[in-house]
């Protein structure tokens, strides 16, 4: 009998081991789905955030895309990156890629570095030289991984929303990092379609210079000897004006895709909770048969 009551003894802790090392208890997938649940409540709302600040910048980006139409007739309409071939750019560019300071945004910076590296690849390929100035802590994280050498300067921690003195502030980054020395200005930014869609787009910027047929702004006149200055001013209010539309196109393209990505993750979370709820309770119905078994176990052994 004292036998019978020490292997009884013994057996639930030799049972409990081996559930602790080889399976998760109750206690654990208890407290999986509560950390679980907490999550989902964060990414839902992050989500709501993300649809409040999209509004802000959906009315912005409209605001920016008549604001910068002038530049059209000097730039050219914007470019897809995907299956672009580069054989437009000229021989020597400084590439600004427009990344974001934050994660948790779906594909968004990864998908602007991956252009800048295809890029920097094909123009090499093509005999072309390229430098670049990042903007956004996530995409110089990425990019100096492989194209350390190639950056020349680096702009993190940007206001946001972006404002027209920002714009006005790094387009003089811009210069002072010697943008004139450059035959063009490639910004590389996520352009915004809708809440669903967003697309990679690059603008060309060369500068206002020339001779001949390719002497810019023929058709307007100009006070002697000022036309250079003029011309020199006129390049940098381009640039800004330029950066301007991107970063309101890549604000609202980056709450977008936030906001798709915390529906996800929040759906996600949901099918991992369902998951373990059934897992939970599970252990749960086997715990109880377990003791069931051994209650008429005994009574049986008493009985005997």
């Amino acid at each position: 009998m004292a036998l019978r009551l020490a292997a009884q003894r013994a057996a639930p802790r030799g049972f409990s081991k081996i559930i602790a090392r080889g399976m998760a208890t109750e206690k654990q997938i208890f407290n999986q789905i509560q950390s679980t649940k907490n999550i989902q409540k964060i990414t839902s709302s992050m989500k709501m955030v993300s649809a409040a600040k999209l509004k802000g910048d959906e009315n912005r980006l409209a605001v920016a895309i008549p604001f910068n139409s002038w530049t059209t007739e000097l730039c050219g309409e914007p470019k897809e990156m995907e299956d672009a071939t580069y054989d437009d750019l000229p021989q020597k560019c400084l590439l600004v890629p427009i990344t974001s300071d934050k994660g948790l945004c779906g594909g968004v910076n990864s998908f602007i570095t991956r252009g800048v590296k295809t890029c920097v690849t094909k123009m090499h390929e093509q005999g072309k030289e390229c430098d670049i100035v990042v903007i956004g802590d996530k995409g110089r994280g990425q990019l100096r991984r492989v194209h350390g050498d190639l950056i020349k300067r680096s702009a993190t921690d940007v206001v946001a929303p972006g404002t027209f003195n920002l714009a006005a502030a790094l387009s003089s980054e811009l210069v002072a990092a010697g943008v004139t020395d450059y035959d063009a200005v490639v910004i590389m930014y996520n352009s915004y379609v809708n809440p669903a869609v967003y697309k990679q787009k690059y603008k060309i910027i060369q500068p206002l210079g020339g001779e001949g047929e390719d002497e810019p702004m023929l058709a307007y006149e100009f006070e002697p000897d000022t036309k250079s200055e003029i011309m020199t001013d006129l390049y940098e209010y381009l640039l800004t004006s330029q950066l301007f539309h991107s970063f309101m196109d890549g604000a609202a393209a980056e709450q977008s895709s936030r906001m798709a990505a915390m529906e996800n993750a929040s759906k996600n979370a949901g099918e991992m909770i369902d998951s373990l709820t059934l897992q939970y309770n599970r252990a749960r119905q086997a715990r109880i048969t377990t003791e069931l078994i051994e209650i008429i176990s005994g009574a049986s052994a008493l009985e005997g």
